[in-house]
């Protein structure tokens, strides 16, 4: 499964060729968009994107994990994950290989 990254500057091409912003404009928006998505999820809030998929954050408890390597057992401490669940949408697109 070979490709490229999408990176920030890509998403800020991206919305450069498509809405005809400045490429600095374009970047800024990109980058405003990111950070509410993320200050949302630092809230605690759910973030959806319809047509594409929700990202949540969650409490996961402390639990026992183990060393692989020496099979010591190690306290793993509470903390918050990140967790993103595609739409149906988006599955069926990935699924049939379409692109845009």
């Amino acid at each position: 499964m070979a490709g490229r990254t999408i990176t920030r500057a890509d998403l800020g091409e991206a919305v450069y060729q498509e809405v005809g912003l400045s490429r600095n404009e374009s970047s800024e928006l990109v980058e405003m968009v990111l950070d509410e998505m993320s200050d949302a999820l630092v809230r605690g809030e759910l973030v959806k994107i319809s047509s594409f998929g929700t990202f949540t954050s969650r409490e996961k408890g402390e639990r026992i994990g183990r060393n692989p390597k020496t099979g010591e057992e190690v306290p793993i401490l509470p903390r918050r994950v990140l967790v993103f669940r595609a739409s149906h949408v988006l599955k069926n697109r990935i699924n049939s290989g379409r692109r845009a």
